[in-house]
């Protein structure tokens, strides 16, 4: 559940830096350069909770978390040229639909992570209360 909760803030971190992206508060390479160091942690986070899951045989969350990673691992292998890591390209972010992409992934992936997150939470409770009695 905890990593979970840090895969909550690094999506609002996402929203956050993209909305300041979309009002010119920010400049696009900055804000690349700080967001492109963040998807490979962000995508190994998410991939070591599902092989958590893998381990342990909870296959239904499992499950429920093979799309998003299928969605990471395609996005990744589909992203911009660039010399380093990252999916952000600083030259094409500004760009309406880009931006306006990058704002929808944005929302989609916290509300996953918000509901897995109270998902998990109703797992940890009903197990503590069942394993009790």
């Amino acid at each position: 559940m905890i990593v979970t909760a840090v895969l909550i803030f690094l999506a609002i971190f996402h929203m956050i830096a993209f909305d300041e992206l979309k009002t010119d508060y920010k400049n696009p390479v900055d804000q690349c350069n700080t967001l492109n160091p963040l998807v490979i942690p962000e995508y190994g986070i998410h991939m070591f909770i599902c092989l958590l899951f893998l381990l342990s045989g909870s296959w239904w969350t499992l499950l429920y978390n093979v799309p998003l990673i299928a969605y990471h691992v395609n996005r990744y292998r589909k992203r911009p040229v660039m010399s380093h890591h990252g999916l952000y390209d600083p030259t094409t972010i500004m760009n309406a639909d880009e931006l306006n992409h990058a704002m929808r992934e944005g929302w989609i992936k916290l509300a996953f992570y918000l509901i897995s997150f109270f998902v998990y939470l109703y797992m940890m409770i009903y197990e503590l209360v069942t394993n009790t009695a």
